[in-house]
């Protein structure tokens, strides 16, 4: 008896299936997006309940008529619902767009960490020389390296590059270069502790001098080291006595 009734509910179970899919056909399609990840898509006959995915290029095919709903669903993209009409059927380039999910953070925090840099995370060893990039050229072109030819010969050579830079001139250049940086470091310095008006108001120095003197201040290496330590009442302090002769060297000049 139970096999029997078994049999009944495959029969009918069979026809069901086979009515819906009597008046159905295949239909071909391919969604279309703003990304080339269009694999994996779920193609599902919301009428049917058949599903499909989609392929790497985005084609599926899915068996359908007109009326029904194919809904196009996705993690990355949003759900999508195209009711079919006859038309579809015979569109040979039926397309299907979605739409990407745009995942909006809804809070950006910055943190700044003080304690951590080159140092710290043993990248750079503590306490090592930081050179400017004139200074840096200047050791590369003077350095000994010992171990320049170490593969050709036993206990490796000296490097010939700084006796060659040396003969041709190129440290002597490179040394002025550095000096040139050095000064125009302390002007920079200099300039950002006291103001345009400092030096025409307070020094009376003529506007039209003004950058000759600060050139002036940037030679004398007594200077140059109270402005390094940035103590602003020394250098001041400083400065105005070099403002003084300055002012003397000008009338002298302009006699």
């Amino acid at each position: 008896m139970i096999n029997k009734v078994f049999c009944f509910l495959v029969i009918i179970l069979s026809q069901t299936s086979w009515s819906q899919n009597q008046d159905r056909s295949i239909i071909n399609g391919k969604i279309i997006s703003n990304t080339n990840d269009l694999e994996g898509v779920y193609v599902v006959n919301a009428q049917t309940e058949t599903m499909v995915a989609t392929s790497a290029d985005g084609s599926f095919s899915i068996m359908a008529k007109a009326g029904d709903t194919l809904v196009f669903s996705s993690i990355q993209f949003k759900e999508n619902r195209v009711l079919l009409t006859p038309e579809n059927f015979s569109d040979l380039n039926f397309t299907v767009k979605l739409n990407l999910v745009m995942h909006q953070l809804q809070e950006v925090i910055i943190k700044t960490y003080g304690n951590i840099n080159a140092v710290a995370l043993g990248i750079v060893p503590a306490g090592q020389k930081k050179y400017t990039e004139a200074e840096r050229k200047l050791h590369t072109a003077t350095a000994l390296n010992a171990t320049a030819n170490a593969g050709s010969m036993a206990g490796g050579s000296i490097s010939a590059d700084p006796l060659l830079n040396f003969f041709s001139g190129r440290t002597a250049m490179l040394k002025k270069e550095v000096a040139v940086e050095k000064k125009e470091t302390f002007m920079r310095l200099l300039e950002n502790m006291f103001s345009l008006d400092h030096f025409v108001n307070r020094l009376k120095i003529p506007h039209e001098y003004v950058k000759g003197f600060e050139y002036y201040a940037v030679d004398n290496d007594k200077f140059t080291a109270i402005l390094d330590s940035k103590n602003r009442t020394s250098t001041e302090f400083l400065l105005g006595e070099l403002a003084v002769k300055y002012k003397e060297i000008l009338a002298i000049e302009n006699k």
